[in-house]
């Protein structure tokens, strides 16, 4: 009998349901793999922003971990919000594990511009975890973070990359260009080449959820076998369609629509 795909995310919540855990096992259960999940951080958030945060006890951070890994088989794994150098240090042990694929998605900042890291810990994350990602998939302002430059173009996205990849022993980089303007171009560079993925622009201010539900679709892909390249392609177009028929829901910036893509292939 073919193994089941199973793949993890470590991250925060999102009550309304269009971020976090919510839009990872969204993610990992349209896409065909048996998702599981492990909480940082309670976040009472919406689609306008970000109203509190409890950060779970280490200990049962750490119980919840063990739990997964002692007991349920596991092919690749994402991180999302961890919200301090303490959860980072009890998180590091599973994703130095280097049979099991790990994808960071780097989240310090909420959509709607509230901060959900510290300048120190964001600065651990990516000095301590970063090394040990097959992949890290950083927007423009996560990047320019970590980075210390401006960027305002596909050279300066390029650039970028090779600096996580060569300078902080990050495996491979995603830098994902939603910010500019034309197409939503993100470029990935392996330590070898670069790949570009482009897509059409969506006029729309509902995307909420989109880097997390991105990040979830390429470990959904990795847990199933897919060579890098080819699981950030079929998980680009995976997010393009979840945010061309994206939910105008709530007040703010609306969820993507995780099973948009289903009827798509269908309609093909």
């Amino acid at each position: 009998m073919k193994e089941t795909p199973c793949a993890l995310t470590i991250a925060g919540t999102d009550p309304s349901g269009g971020a976090g855990i919510q839009a990872d096992l969204k993610t990992f259960q349209e896409l065909k793999s048996y998702g599981m999940s492990v909480i940082t951080s309670v976040v009472a958030q919406n689609t306008t922003g970000v109203q509190d945060v409890f950060h779970l006890p280490l200990e049962m951070l750490k119980r919840q971990i063990t739990s997964i890994i002692e007991d349920m088989p596991l092919h690749a794994m994402k991180t999302g919000m961890i919200a301090n150098r303490d959860m980072m240090k009890v998180i590091a042990p599973v994703v130095q594990n280097k049979s099991v694929a790990y994808v960071m998605d780097p989240v310090m900042v909420a959509k709607s511009g509230d901060p959900l890291m510290e300048e120190a810990d964001r600065l651990f994350l990516r000095d301590e975890l970063l090394p040990y990602a097959d992949v890290v998939t950083p927007n423009l302002p996560e990047a320019e973070a970590w980075t210390g430059k401006q960027i305002r173009d596909e050279k300066d996205m390029k650039e970028a990359a090779v600096q996580l990849v060569q300078q902080y022993g990050a495996g491979a980089a995603l830098i994902k260009g939603g910010h500019l303007d034309g197409q939503a171009i993100d470029i990935l560079y392996d330590g070898h080449h670069f790949r570009t993925f482009a897509s059409e622009r969506i006029n729309t201010k509902h995307t909420h959820g989109t880097g997390c539900t991105y990040s979830a679709a390429i470990t959904a892909y990795l847990s199933q076998g897919y060579v890098l390249e080819d699981a950030v392609e079929a998980a680009k177009q995976y997010v393009t369609s979840a945010i061309r028929h994206s939910f105008a829901l709530g007040h703010g910036n609306g969820p993507t629509n995780h099973w948009a893509w289903r009827e798509e292939v269908k309609s093909r």
